[in-house]
């Protein structure tokens, strides 16, 4: 991108808060235009700023961040919201997409990572850490095999309209491949491939990669 990514930092932790910004600042790609620790102050901070993407911290005071997330987004859709918290159970995660969450990622990830997934969803890509969508994954396969004494795919196709291929790309998103590796992965072009991803947001009724892979875990399609 030729021009920095405005981002504005929600983080109650002060050391943490510091250092991303820190990072991201020195980044070279990156302008931090704000910092900080308080949910509704976020909100506030991020409507007064209007920075291109929003890291957002769950566990924040005054509001939490999946309530400051949806608060951004009702009042501007346009602003991204980066989740990135240590939090990795699927309720907050898929309550995270549900309030407009743009990505997930963990507090776990490196730097070089983090600034990987800001890029992607200033883009309009969207973001899922792979260990958050395994994480996931395993949460729902488990509950079915609660529910039916066995895993129940409810194989996409059926539901959505999905082709095999389609299928096979929609795993690779929720494996956390990019286009370039989708393509390689299945001996296809990026064209393809880009197109591939197109037809899987117009069909599941999404917008970004993340939620397509959100609502490919939600209803069990890999």
């Amino acid at each position: 991108m030729s021009e920095k990514v405005k981002v504005t930092i929600v983080e109650d932790h002060d050391m943490t808060r510091m250092g991303l910004s820190f990072a991201l600042s020195n980044s070279g790609m990156i302008d931090v235009v704000g910092t900080t620790a308080d949910g509704q102050e976020g909100v506030d901070q991020a409507l007064e700023l209007n920075p291109d993407l929003v890291i957002m911290d769950i566990g924040v005071p005054t509001i939490d961040g999946i309530e400051a997330t949806r608060k951004i987004k009702n009042a501007n859709p346009d602003i991204k919201v980066l989740m990135n918290t240590s939090r990795d159970d699927e309720r907050d995660i898929l309550e995270s997409f549900s309030a407009g969450a743009d990505g997930y990622i963990t507090k776990g990830a490196t730097s070089e990572q983090t600034i990987t997934a800001i890029k992607a969803v200033s883009e309009g890509v969207g973001w899922l850490d792979p260990a958050i969508a395994r994480v996931v994954l395993s949460n729902i396969r488990k509950t079915d095999e609660e529910k039916t004494g066995e895993i129940n795919y409810r194989k996409g196709k059926n539901l959505y309209g999905l082709t095999e291929r389609e299928m096979e790309v929609l795993a690779l998103l929720v494996d956390g491949l990019n286009n370039p590796q989708i393509a390689d992965k299945l001996v296809i072009s990026i064209a393809t491939t880009k197109t591939h991803v197109h037809n899987i947001l117009q069909k599941l009724y999404v917008t970004t990669r993340a939620k397509a892979v959100a609502t490919a875990m939600k209803d069990g399609l890999v």
